[in-house]
């Protein structure tokens, strides 16, 4: 077998995006692979990350792929919870404090920042519309996170949130609670829980 035709079956098999390291993981060395991207006509769609040109972008994927500590968060998760029918403009990650956002801010996504200790409270797993697994906060965490940032999100999009998770049977109250309190936004969703309860 040559090495395009591995090659064209890691592609086949990774759902055409591939990563560099993958490929060099597979006993094939780079300068073989970028004779392949140039061959095939792979696009760049960021460091170390190539799409085949016949594949449709998973913009989410892609953007996971580039910053592996990115957590998708507020608006975005909001959307991936079915919390709020509005597809994002821009999607909304969070990153650990120390982690310079200016490059994927100017891409157009909207980077917010939290102390280490706190990135990682919350996070599960989601698929994207093209089934490719990234990490999202649950809805508990995405509760707390727009209390935090209220005056960053419209008010509508938040109440309407809340009152589809309210609505779920998937909430979890004492999770919820316990978050609050993490985050120190219990008294702000406090006079929520009185009317929605």
């Amino acid at each position: 077998m040559t090495q395009f035709e591995k090659l064209d079956l890691l592609m086949s098999e990774y759902g055409g995006t591939i990563q560099t390291f993958q490929v060099i993981n597979n006993g094939i060395s780079k300068s073989a692979f970028y004779e392949y991207v140039k061959e095939r006509g792979l696009e760049q769609a960021a460091h170390g990350v190539y799409v085949s040109p016949d594949t449709w972008t998973d913009a989410m994927y892609i953007l996971h792929l580039r910053c592996s500590q990115a957590v998708f968060s507020h608006e975005t998760a909001l959307f991936f919870h079915d919390l709020t029918d509005r597809e994002p403009l821009k999607y909304a990650i969070t990153v650990r404090t120390g982690y310079n956002p200016s490059r994927l801010q100017e891409d157009g996504f909207k980077v917010y920042t939290i102390k280490k200790e706190l990135h990682e409270i919350g996070i599960t797993t989601m698929q994207t519309s093209f089934g490719n697994s990234v990490p999202v906060y649950n809805m508990e965490r995405t509760i707390c996170d727009l209390l935090r940032s209220r005056k960053n999100i419209e008010i509508q999009i938040f109440q309407d949130a809340l009152k589809q998770y309210f609505r779920s049977k998937d909430k979890n109250l004492r999770m919820l609670m316990k978050y609050a309190a993490t985050f120190h936004v219990e008294n702000i969703l406090s006079p929520y829980l009185e009317v929605l309860l």
